[in-house]
């Protein structure tokens, strides 16, 4: 084969696929020798910044930009935020990139952990049921300091956003997804976003396919966080860990290789590989299986409620209720939430309001919603009509329930004191892939999230600018609608 080898020859074939739009999982269909996982695979990732979305992604990229972005801006200030900018202040300031709702930019790293600390200060944020992560809090901040850093237009950054999503997940699935986190006392939430924001600000860097695969590999050797997060009670470390460390990792990654660096060329396999550290019964091919075809983008959650995700069925559980037979709180004697057990965990009698299922019960029985003032009111956890409302909440932990995940199904039981009993099944909680909210309803918590921070008009600029965002010929332009004045 003169100079190449066989590997090489595949190598180069995954790249010119991808470079031409034709999906990896058509290569391996073909037949592909050991390492055939990494070359398909960076192969796709060196052409993804040349590579034109589906009208369908694009869209749906759209939504998970301006849905991160508007939990940055909200988040900003809240504790998690405000320890953000108090970190740039003393320790950043005056670099390439923009520290969202501040005045202010800071060097690139930098920037990225301060936007995805705000991006997680609560709830409200988007998620990934099968491999229990976060995207978007990681992968967009590193996507907007990279490609501010490199001068990327709109559609560049919509798919750089679109790449993190389709890699980041799918390194937690091959290892084992939701079954893994719940064996494993590593932070799926941290692994996908080191990886996805590797991604994204390496595709907002233009990375060839062969840079691709050392940035892996310093992907990799960055993957970190344990679950003791749990323990946090004021979501600052919870940010840390799911968004702002996740976010400097990607940009350290993309950064050092765009600098000349090189390393391992495959991380997935060979000696002492990634899997084998971290998962061994992991399944490499899930790394490849339907990329191009299936884009994460579209498999992930955008939270109605500004809360955690566990607690977004139970709501439309009691609001849908409410719909087939209004009633008030003082006309509740009991209600039943039935979770699987591994999800109530999460959220059973948390120090946190906007993670605490019988306090946002309480709270949706009184209010007959969550608003996002109202699911951060620590205060109100003490307040004595709060606290008569949470006594009512019986939460059970189902195994049938169990059955069903990722999909996370929820049952909702309320008996009146006129011994009516009812109840709701939610299947489809509002705003999964299974039951999406329109993209009115996106823009509309957007605006809830953001008005209040920047004015009502900036808000309106913000949201009509990312959804044309293919007019934006430099990310830098996004600054003056995503800083304060």
């Amino acid at each position: 084969m003169g100079r190449y080898s066989r590997r090489g020859v595949l190598g180069l074939a995954a790249t010119t696929a991808a470079a031409f739009g034709i999906s990896p999982a058509r290569v391996f269909a073909q037949g592909a020798s050991p390492g055939r996982v990494m070359n398909a695979l960076t192969g796709y990732m060196g052409a993804a910044a040349t590579r034109a979305l589906p009208e369908e992604v694009t869209e749906h990229a759209k939504h998970h930009l301006l849905d991160t972005m508007a939990a940055m801006i909200s988040g900003s200030e809240l504790p998690p935020g405000q320890a953000a900018q108090r970190y740039i202040r003393e320790h950043g300031g005056n670099g390439a990139s923009a520290v969202v709702a501040s005045a202010v930019t800071a060097a690139p790293i930098d920037a990225a952990l301060a936007n995805g600390v705000m991006a997680h200060a609560d709830e409200t944020d988007d998620s990934h049921s099968e491999s229990r992560s976060h995207p978007g809090c990681a992968v967009v901040p590193a996507a907007l300091a990279s490609g501010e850093i490199h001068g990327i237009d709109g559609t560049g950054l919509l798919r750089a956003v679109t790449l993190g999503y389709d890699i980041g997940p799918r390194v937690v699935m091959a290892m084992g997804g939701a079954a893994f986190s719940y064996e494993s006392s590593l932070a799926t939430h941290s692994i996908a976003g080191t990886f996805g924001a590797s991604a994204a600000a390496a595709c907002a860097a233009a990375l060839d396919a062969r840079q691709m695969r050392w940035l892996l590999d310093y992907a990799a050797q960055q993957s970190s966080g344990i679950i003791a997060w749990r323990r946090d009670t004021d979501h600052i470390e919870k940010a840390f860990v799911f968004a702002g460390m996740p976010a400097r990792n990607g940009v350290t990654a993309a950064l050092l290789v765009k600098s000349g660096w090189n390393g391992v060329d495959d991380i997935f396999s060979g000696p002492d590989n990634f899997f084998q550290a971290y998962a061994p019964k992991a399944q490499p091919d899930r790394l490849v299986e339907k990329l191009g075809e299936r884009y994460e983008i579209t498999q992930t959650d955008i939270k109605k409620w500004t809360v955690g995700s566990p607690i977004q069925g139970p709501l439309d559980g009691i609001e849908a209720l409410r719909a087939k037979k209004p009633f008030e709180a003082g006309q509740v004697k009991r209600i039943t939430i039935r979770l699987a057990p591994s999800v109530a965990t999460v959220v059973d009698n948390r120090d946190i309001p906007d993670i605490c299922l019988q306090h946002l019960v309480a709270v949706m029985l009184l209010d007959k919603t969550v608003s996002f003032h109202a699911a951060h009111d620590k205060p109100r956890m003490q307040d004595p009509a709060v606290l008569k409302e949470r006594a009512k909440v019986n939460l059970v932990r189902d195994e049938e329930l169990a059955k069903l995940l990722p999909v996370r199904e929820t049952i909702v039981e309320i008996d009146l004191t006129d011994g009516t009993h009812l109840s709701e099944r939610v299947s489809a909680v509002r705003g999964t892939p299974r039951n999406p909210m329109t993209r009115n309803e996106v823009i509309e918590k957007a605006r809830d999230l953001t008005a209040p921070v920047l004015g009502p008009e900036q808000s309106t600029r913000l949201i009509e600018t990312v959804f044309a965002i293919e007019s934006v010929t430099d990310v830098r332009n996004l600054r003056r609608l995503l800083q304060r004045g």
